[in-house]
């Protein structure tokens, strides 16, 4: 940062601060850490010469707290892939479950709704499909916070709702999915993406009741003819700034799948190919018969449904992320 010229590409600069940020941050808390473990060590040995019950006691509930810190941080440190520090956009599409699906796709915006506002992170709404009857058809919305990306990339995949349906007449048990993406928010993507391969429509924005978005004339939605991905944005008032925004989102899909093309050519070579299908769920959310949700990756699971829901992920997502690792 110190060399001459350095500010000059702002873009640059503005990355590679960001790189520094991070990494005086974790080297902050592992020092935080060093010290709580020397003052640690000096009062157990002032403790032992003194035989205070008490200050043995105060020793105990500072390993407790420094074990806790420690494995915060332990979790940082399995967050090394390039793009782990990035902001990142979350997807989800409601699947099999007709009406069932669209309102559990709802349901899972929420509950990422709220473990971004537990983690402090800010969320804002890119684009909303409202469903016929209710929920949502599919939402993308960009989170921006420290590490977004690594945690939340645990969470892509088919996520399972078994429960009695609040839409059937009958109160039968229905199964429904919804399809979770995450992909990071790549600023130096070196992806070309051509005027003549983009088919660009405007489009009059409307929220799920005004729920979610603002309902103006200018949300934009781009077709990638040469993919066929298709992004949407409706979150601004302006439809230059939703272009830009939607432009972001597409550049980074590209990147993904440019990234995956190259994973499955790996695992040609490896004989490794494997289906990926709705029937290949992450996770269940069982509301009846019992009440249960089961990571089927980790085995992980939690009694507490509702608590879950409202954002309460951290012992799925640390569990993927130490399984990974």
């Amino acid at each position: 940062m110190a060399a001459p010229g350095f500010w000059e590409d702002k873009q640059r600069a503005k990355l590679v601060s960001q790189q520094v940020e991070q990494k005086r941050r974790i080297l902050q808390k592992y020092k935080a850490l060093e010290t709580q473990l020397d003052d640690l060590e000096v009062l157990e040995e002032l403790g032992k010469s003194e035989g205070a019950p008490s200050v043995e006691r105060e020793v105990q509930l500072g390993i407790q707290e420094l074990s806790k810190r420690l494995e915060a941080l332990e979790i940082e440190a399995f967050l090394n892939e390039p793009y782990d520090p990035n902001d990142c956009y979350l997807s989800i599409q409601a699947g099999a479950g007709g009406t069932d699906a669209q309102d559990w796709a709802e349901m899972l915006l929420r509950m990422y709704l709220r473990y971004a506002e537990r983690r402090g992170w800010r969320v804002s709404i890119i684009e909303v499909s409202p469903g016929e009857v209710a929920g949502i058809k599919s939402a993308t919305v960009e989170v921006v916070g420290p590490y977004a990306y690594g945690y939340l990339k645990a969470e892509r995949g088919v996520h399972r709702l078994v429960r009695i349906s609040p839409f059937d007449a009958n109160a039968r048990r229905h199964t429904s999915f919804a399809a979770v993406t995450v992909i990071p928010k790549i600023e130096d993507v070196d992806i070309e993406i051509r005027p003549e391969d983009l088919k660009i429509d405007t489009f009059r924005a409307g929220g799920a009741g005004g729920q979610y978005v603002n309902k103006t004339e200018s949300a934009v939605r781009i077709t990638h003819l040469p993919t066929g991905i298709v992004v949407t944005c409706q979150r601004e008032r302006s439809q230059q700034q939703n272009k830009e925004i939607a432009l972001e989102l597409l550049a980074a899909r590209l990147y993904e799948l440019k990234l995956r093309e190259r994973e499955q050519e790996i695992a040609k070579v490896r004989g490794e190919l494997r289906a990926i299908e709705w029937g290949n769920q992450i996770r269940s959310y069982v509301l009846q018969p019992y009440q249960l949700v089961k990571d089927h990756r980790t085995e992980i699971e939690v009694g507490n449904v509702q608590a879950v829901l409202d954002g309460e992920l951290d012992l799925f997502i640390e569990g993927y992320l130490k399984r990974k690792r």
